[in-house]
C-alpha cells in the first residue's frame, strides 16, 4: 500500500503524466528548433502527450534495459544504438553478475531493439538532431541505467540543448543526470521511489501498435 502522501503525487496513466509534464515544459512550445524522443515502449505515450501540447514533432529513442536474471524489472545496465552499453556497476557487483551472463542479455536485447527499429521507423529515417533543443522523454527513471544509454547515443550528434523529462525520478538519478545533460524535468522527485509502476493508477504495457500509431498522428 502507498502512504496518503504518494497516492496524491500518482497518475492516473501516462497520458495523465505526459500532460502534467507537458505544463512543466511550456517555455519550449511553438518552437521550430525542438524535437521530443521518447524512450519505447512506455516513454511514447508521455513523449506523445508532450509533442502535441508543444506543437513538436516526434521520435523514438531505441535503448533497450538490461534486466538482472529472475529480477527483469531490477536493470543491471542498458544498451542503444550504435553499441552504446551502459552498466549500473552498483547492481552488477552487488549481485555477482558476471560478464558471460551480461553479454548474453546483451545479445538477446540487441535482437529486440533492432526488430524494434524496424517495427517502428521502417525505411524512415531518424529525425536530425544537431543543433536542435531535443526532449529527451521516459515514464519513469529509477536506476538511471536506460537513461543514462539513451544521453549516450544523443549527446555525440551534437544538439544544441539537451533536456531529460519524466514524470517520476529518483533523487540520487535526478542528481547524476543534471551533470550530463543541460536540464533534468520531473513532476515528482519521491524519497523512496520504489517501482515506476508503483506511480501509477493504469501501468499498463504499452504495444508496438501504440508506439507507431503515436509516431503516425504525430509525424
Amino acid at each position: 500500500m502507498l502512504d496518503a502522501v504518494a497516492q496524491d503525487m500518482r497518475f492516473h496513466d501516462r497520458a495523465d503524466a505526459g500532460r502534467q509534464l507537458a505544463e512543466r515544459l511550456q517555455r519550449y512550445a511553438h518552437r521550430a528548433d525542438v524535437l521530443v524522443l521518447g524512450l519505447p515502449r512506455g516513454g511514447v505515450p508521455v513523449a506523445y502527450e508532450i509533442a502535441q501540447a508543444l506543437n513538436a514533432p516526434l521520435d523514438v529513442c531505441l535503448v533497450r534495459k538490461l534486466g538482472v536474471p529472475d529480477h527483469k524489472e531490477l536493470a543491471l545496465g542498458a544498451i542503444a544504438s550504435g553499441g552504446v552499453r551502459v552498466l549500473n556497476d552498483d547492481v552488477v557487483s552487488g549481485m555477482n553478475i558476471s560478464t558471460p551472463t551480461i553479454d548474453a542479455i546483451a545479445a538477446k536485447e540487441l535482437q529486440e531493439l533492432q526488430r524494434r527499429d524496424r517495427a517502428y521507423r521502417g525505411d524512415r529515417p531518424p529525425l536530425d538532431i544537431r543543433d536542435r533543443t531535443v526532449i529527451l522523454v521516459d515514464d519513469g527513471i529509477a536506476t538511471g541505467a536506460t537513461m543514462r544509454a539513451a544521453v549516450s547515443v544523443i549527446k555525440p550528434q551534437q544538439p544544441a540543448r539537451l533536456i531529460v523529462a519524466a514524470p517520476v525520478v529518483a533523487p540520487p538519478i535526478y542528481e547524476e543526470l543534471s551533470l550530463a545533460v543541460d536540464e533534468v524535468v520531473y513532476v515528482a522527485m519521491p524519497e523512496a521511489l520504489r517501482a515506476i509502476g508503483f506511480w501509477y493508477e493504469d501501468f499498463a504495457q504499452t504495444s508496438d501498435a501504440d508506439v507507431r500509431q503515436r509516431l503516425a498522428d504525430q509525424s
